[in-house]
């Protein structure tokens, strides 16, 4: 039987003998570039197309107000290093810098003990950009456990003692996904889900108000902050996707005509 080993990456980007990846990288270095720049003079630039789920976030946390209950946060079971827990920090001090403007209680649950005190954190930071440093509770900011269904039973707690009103689920969830969504549309939470976890995003999409697809929870730190860095590489990220898209519509058009595609799979080759 025969094995072929895959290239290895030279600097874990580049394979050798391959011009092409290089010249993509250029290509795609100078887009964000142009665009970083751009952002940070002011210069318009095309803009991320609105994502409900995000829109939707100050209409959770004004219910939540109106009702007079808290907002609950989730951040999945991942390690505090996994690139969704990662993600998931700028939204937790968006939603936490919003629910001390509104001055909602706000709860927040995490089962990593070192997700713990960058949680506290960055929750304490935004209450302190929202002017209300005296609203910070630590009693609403907890370690339930590393045991998966363990902190799934915790957050189950919650969900019936303190009643939220809003929950927030975004970061890195396995199986317990569908019981955080299904029982949190079961006590009325209006509820925004988001996970890069693709085997997980159906039941998202199933039991929760609004769902964020894969790399949308990436792109919210920049739709939400607007800041110049973020939302240009976010911009390029799309520009060379639509490249890419076109690359495969001349390819489908070679197919179509010639019965093959060997002058794109030939350049791609080099």
């Amino acid at each position: 039987m025969y094995y072929q080993l895959a290239a290895e990456p030279y600097l874990g980007i580049f394979v050798k003998g391959s011009f092409v990846a290089l010249i993509i990288f250029i290509i795609y270095a100078i887009l964000v570039y142009f665009f970083i720049q751009r952002a940070r003079a002011g210069l318009p630039i095309p803009t991320i197309r609105k994502i409900a789920g995000l829109e939707a976030l100050d209409e959770a946390i004004g219910r939540a107000t109106e009702m007079g209950r808290p907002v609950n946060y989730v951040p999945g079971i991942a390690g505090s290093s996994n690139m969704q827990t990662i993600a998931s920090y700028a939204m937790l001090g968006h939603v936490a810098k919003r629910t001390a403007q509104y001055d909602t209680r706000f709860i927040f649950t995490c089962a990593d003990p070192i997700v713990l005190p960058i949680a506290e954190e960055i929750i304490r930071q935004s209450y302190l950009e929202a002017g209300r440093p005296d609203a910070y509770n630590p009693d609403d900011v907890r370690f339930l456990s590393d045991w998966q269904f363990g902190y799934c039973s915790g957050v189950l707690g919650i969900y019936h003692r303190e009643r939220p009103a809003a929950n927030i689920l975004f970061g890195a969830f396995w199986a317990e996904s569908l019981i955080f969504a299904e029982e949190g549309n079961r006590t009325g939470s209006i509820q925004i889900g988001a996970t890069a976890n693709m085997h997980q995003i159906p039941f998202f999409v199933a039991a929760c108000d609004y769902a964020l697809i894969g790399e949308e929870m990436y792109a919210a730190s920049a739709y939400l902050s607007k800041e110049p860095v973020l939302y240009g590489t976010v911009v390029s990220q799309d520009w060379m996707r639509i490249g890419f898209f076109a690359v495969i519509i001349v390819g489908t058009i070679f197919q179509l005509i010639q019965g093959k595609a060997n002058v794109i799979t030939s350049i791609f080759s080099k």
